[in-house]
């Protein structure tokens, strides 16, 4: 059986059991072959856009003998399925934009019909992919963060669900974690850092912001050296961005309850 990165493993463990699978950007397909393998779901779509990544998952199938039931597709993001075909998405390793972006071209175009869960592990940019499940009224019900290699990844999983609206009002108001931050503030923090992240007090999410409170240091030090009003301003932007991450994990890591 074929072995996945712990960043894949952790992906294809929050996948229903039973569910038909489309894995966008697919990787040389790994992830379908697995779930194959493993017995885990019946079938899956590996989906490329590029014709070198689409050969290599065409290989990577035929390898491992499971071209009946995994089908490499060449296409743009969401193209590569129709309406109805599989119950499970996943997307991983591309930037949160970009990610958000098939998803909203898969909803314009009805892709998403039938789709009950999604699995995203997005690069960069967590909290765009975080406000466009919440838009369109899919429940975030969990998320977790680890390293490899070196690497920090966010894995989020959403399904659809009736009561999504109540539930992400509920998770993105901070109240399950207590934080005593305003409102706005525990919704800004907790669509950043991620809602169900932060009660875990995970030592990876703590390491994940110490290096970006260095980043937004050395951009005040930039910031600090030019004579520009704009630079004023975004220097104290900046500053106030670096204030409150400090304090979120000053406020979970130091002062735990």
């Amino acid at each position: 059986m074929i072995q996945l990165s712990k960043r894949l493993q952790t992906v294809a463990d929050y996948i229903t059991a039973g569910n038909k699978v489309a894995d966008i950007g697919s990787d040389h397909a790994l992830l379908p072959v697995y779930l194959i393998q493993s017995t885990k779901c019946p079938s899956a779509i590996a989906g490329e856009l590029n014709e070198g990544p689409w050969q290599a998952a065409r290989k990577q199938i035929a390898n491992a003998g499971l071209s009946v039931k995994i089908d490499a597709r060449r296409g743009n993001g969401l193209a590569v399925i129709t309406p109805n075909e599989v119950d499970t998405i996943t997307i991983c390793g591309m930037g949160g934009v970009l990610m958000s972006d098939i998803l909203e071209e898969g909803l314009q175009t009805g892709k998403l019909e039938g789709v009950k869960e999604l699995v995203l592990q997005p690069n960069v940019g967590e909290d765009t992919v975080r406000r466009w499940l919440v838009q369109n009224h899919w429940a975030l019900i969990d998320e977790i963060i680890i390293e490899e290699d070196g690497k920090i990844y966010e894995v989020l999983h959403a399904i659809r669900s009736d009561e999504a609206d109540q539930h992400n009002k509920q998770l993105f108001s901070g109240k399950h974690i207590s934080f005593p931050f305003s409102e706005s503030q525990n919704e800004t923090i907790m669509f950043r850092m991620g809602p169900h992240l932060l009660p875990k007090r995970n030592n990876v999410l703590l390491k994940k912001w110490q290096s970006e409170i260095q980043k937004l240091e050395y951009i005040m030090t930039s910031l600090q050296q030019s004579t520009l009003d704009s630079a004023k301003a975004k220097l104290e932007a900046t500053e106030q961005e670096k204030n409150q991450i400090s304090e979120v994990l000053k406020w979970l890591f130091t002062d735990k309850q």
